[in-house]
């Protein structure tokens, strides 16, 4: 997935997502310095966010 892909699949700006994927907090990587970001470790990386505020509420 793309930046763009990734910030509509989750409802957030686009320069949320390259803040988050420089600090590492995100699963992403780079393919001829353009981010990309896999589907399936995104919905996993998700779920574990929802959990941990879940848990700190």
């Amino acid at each position: 997935m793309t930046v763009k892909q990734v910030a509509d699949y989750l409802q957030m700006e686009s320069h949320t997502i390259y803040k988050l994927a420089r600090v590492g907090e995100i699963p992403s990587f780079k393919i001829s310095g353009r981010w990309r970001f896999k589907r399936d470790l995104i919905d996993e990386w998700f779920r574990e966010k929802s959990l941990e505020r879940t848990k700190s509420d």
